[in-house]
């Protein structure tokens, strides 16, 4: 088996985009709190795709990403980094909300990656964390059978590397002082060996279950 092992190649496995689904569960979250203001930090920003869902809530955005992907939009501000090597070339305490959308499974330390949020976060701010939901009913059946998490086969491998739990990222948030910590779900999850999702109205009824994605939105305290 091949193994891509230069950092780019691993990032560009996932095309830089995720599901619509999940950025619009990322926007609602934070439209939910009531976040807004001048600038949103996107870590991991791939195309830029979470952007067009915030524009309402936030002037402006600043992508974060080893890789400038095409399309990412023409308004966006965009900083090169490896997420694993270093700190975003950004001031502390810059951002009114900063997002990480299917970012955190792709880091060898998800909890730098948090830290690293809060210290672009203004007080008060906002942190919007995404990632495969281990609880769905999906994931838990390809691990009985398979004993992978579904989003951890070898399909995903080595572009996803850390498989967390909603209890995980409620754990790193309360770890880091952050309040108003709440978990939120995609709403969108496919039917075990079909390329069909589940009813929406299913997914909705029952978000751990059957949501593909699980989200954390947390905020820092104020000073």
């Amino acid at each position: 088996m091949s193994i891509p092992n230069q950092v780019e190649d691993r990032a560009r496995q996932s095309l830089g985009s995720s599901a619509e689904a999940i950025y619009r569960a990322a926007a609602r979250l934070l439209k939910a709190a009531g976040a807004g203001g001048e600038l949103v930090v996107d870590l991991g920003c791939g195309t830029g795709a979470v952007w067009p869902h915030l524009r309402g809530q936030f002037r402006r955005y600043a992508g974060v990403d080893v890789v400038r992907y095409d399309g990412l939009p023409a308004d966006a501000e965009f900083h090169k980094l490896d997420l694993d090597s270093g700190r975003a070339p950004l001031p502390d305490a810059v951002g009114d909300a900063v997002t990480a959308v299917e970012v955190i499974e792709h880091l060898e330390n998800p909890r730098a990656l948090i830290r690293e949020m809060i210290r672009l976060a203004k007080p008060g701010g906002w942190i919007v964390v995404t990632t495969p939901n281990q609880l769905s009913w999906l994931s838990k059946l390809t691990f009985l059978t398979r004993h992978q998490f579904n989003a951890f086969t070898a399909a995903n491998y080595p572009a996803h590397i850390t498989a967390l739990l909603e209890i995980d990222l409620v754990r790193m948030a309360q770890e880091n002082g952050l309040e108003s910590i709440q978990i939120g779900h995609s709403q969108q999850g496919r039917v075990p060996g079909t390329g069909a999702h589940f009813p929406a109205a299913l997914s909705a009824a029952f978000p751990r279950a059957f949501s593909d994605n699980v989200l954390i939105i947390a905020r820092k305290k104020h000073v």
